[in-house]
């Protein structure tokens, strides 16, 4: 069959999607990448095989206008908890709104829109899988009528806060039900012909590659599937350091993709670190850009800089990791075992951050909280109690336990006949 994946231009984004598109492609599908011409090169490095469609979407420049309310709104170390006071109509209608005006419709421009619609009409895709907030994949497998799925490699919360303001404002008299996301997107899909349903924005059903216990339940059709790590086009060498075994505990300290390639803010004060790990027995590697480590006053004597280094690579080599909550960072040491001390400051990464300690897997520090001592302090603790390290042994075991990608290839092979058996007997 035909496959089109799809992922707005963000590496860490479309890295969620690269191994289920390997697999489909070892598996003799046919498979191509569409996203923003900024993603091309990201893509082939991949190994797959790129469709640029429209413009560039303008983040950069939409963060620093009207970027800080719609981060204001979502820093409380609460976002999204299944909290009564915290999940009021008036937050959730406050959270649909910003998201829809200047995350979910900048993203997803018209010009890729567009032009994603006419690619998939003129390739006639049979499955389209779509990253969870790239809405263009919905839109386009709609306007061609073909089956599409979210592909998740992140906790569900978007869809949990949306489907809870769709429940709360069913209560309410219809023109009182006020839906930014379903406006846009009910008017994007009539200027291509379709109609809006609830699938446009949750998916005719969800790949998910969060583990049990980190998995939403939100009740819809799901597949579950391992998480593979993937971190990105960077170069993914083996440096001499890490052919041998550290001397001392390594701990890794990684910032990620984002901030390098976005202006989007930095909430982690690097000097706090530092002075966090710098009089500690360890071996510190601080993964930083020049752009990053100019902001550094002084690097510790037990710290190695390096620019990129492959996480799959490092992480089997590390007693711990110290990281800014984001989404691949997060998955990739739990896929490998590691302990985290997670500074999850924002949207998800407070929930990851937060499940990684329920699950005896590591500590959270909202780095609103970040102090030199607070952080020290809840490194050692990790470093020296063993609970953690068999913790995040469980959690390793929790995502193995998942079928492969390769393994799930088939159920996305049926599921696809399904829906073609389906719209052939309409």
């Amino acid at each position: 069959m035909r496959v089109l994946l799809t992922a707005f231009a963000q590496d860490a984004h479309l890295n969620g999607i690269v191994p289920l598109a390997w697999a489909l492609r070892t598996a003799g599908h046919e498979v191509r990448v569409a996203s923003q011409p900024a993603m091309v090169e990201s893509i082939t490095r991949a190994g797959l095989t790129a469709v640029p469609v429209g413009e560039n979407h303008r983040m950069d420049a939409v963060i620093p206008t009207v970027g800080p309310g719609m981060l204001m709104h979502h820093m409380d170390r609460d976002y999204l908890e299944n909290r009564p006071e915290r999940l009021s109509l008036d937050y959730l209608r406050a959270s649909n709104a910003i998201l829809t005006a200047t995350f979910y419709a900048q993203i997803n421009n018209d010009t890729m829109i567009d032009e994603l619609v006419d690619y998939a009409r003129f390739w006639r895709p049979d499955l389209v899988l779509w990253e969870p907030f790239t809405f263009a994949g919905a839109v386009a497998a709609k306007a061609t009528g073909v089956a599409h799925a979210r592909l998740l490699a992140f906790p569900d919360l978007f869809a949990h806060t949306y489907l809870t303001l769709r429940r709360r404002q069913a209560e309410l008299p219809a023109e009182l039900r006020d839906d930014p996301l379903e406006e846009w997107l009910g008017y994007t899909l009539d200027r291509h012909g379709a109609a809006f349903g609830p699938d446009a924005i949750t998916g005719q059903w969800s790949v998910d590659q969060m583990p049990p216990g980190v998995r939403m339940e939100l009740g819809l059709p799901t597949v579950p599937t391992r998480y593979v790590s993937y971190n990105g086009p960077g170069p993914a060498v083996v440096p001499d350091w890490l052919r041998r075994p550290p001397e001392r505990r390594r701990v890794c300290l990684t910032l990620g993709l984002t901030i390098r390639d976005t202006e989007f803010p930095n909430a982690v004060d690097v000097d706090e670190v530092f002075a966090s790990l710098a009089d500690l027995d360890v071996e510190v590697v601080a993964t930083l850009s020049e752009k990053e480590l100019a902001h550094v006053s002084r690097v510790p004597d037990n710290t190695r800089v390096v620019d990129h280094v492959a996480l799959l690579a490092l992480l089997p080599t590390c007693s711990a990791i110290v990281h800014h909550g984001g989404a691949g960072t997060w998955a990739t040491a739990a896929a490998h075992g590691v302990p985290q001390v997670a500074l999850g400051w924002m949207w998800d990464a407070i929930y990851r951050a937060q499940r990684v300690e329920e699950l005896g897997a590591g500590l959270h520090l909202h780095s609103e909280g970040l102090t030199v001592d607070i952080l020290r302090d809840k490194l050692v603790r990790v470093l020296d109690d063993p609970s953690f390290t068999e913790g995040a042994r469980r959690l390793r075991l929790a995502m193995l336990s998942a079928p492969s990608p390769n393994e799930v290839v088939p159920t996305l092979e049926k599921l696809t006949a399904r829906h073609r058996s389906a719209a052939a007997a309409l």
